[in-house]
């Protein structure tokens, strides 16, 4: 018998690492690494943010990333930092 919220939580995994997908190796390994060691654990507030995150432009988050700017919003600048010191 299949977990109904397993299935549901791991449909959402691979919907997340697809949208992850930036055509950038570097932000590529950004975003999964906080899929693979953050998101679960992660509250809903972070969730949402993470989300909208991924609704960013690929230059704007490389720029963030890389740190040659910084986001003009407080919550996606923190997530920024926060992913950037996850360890590899």
């Amino acid at each position: 018998m299949t977990d109904p919220v397993h299935d549901a939580d791991a449909a959402e995994l691979r919907r997340l690492r697809w949208r992850c997908r930036r055509g950038m190796r570097e932000l590529d390994q950004l975003m999964e690494r906080y899929l693979d060691r953050a998101w679960r654990q992660a509250p809903s507030e972070e969730r949402g943010v993470f989300l909208r995150l991924l609704a960013c432009e690929d230059d704007k988050l490389w720029q963030w990333f890389m740190g040659y700017e910084r986001s003009s919003d407080d919550e996606l600048q923190q997530l920024v930092e926060h992913i950037r010191r996850l360890p590899p």
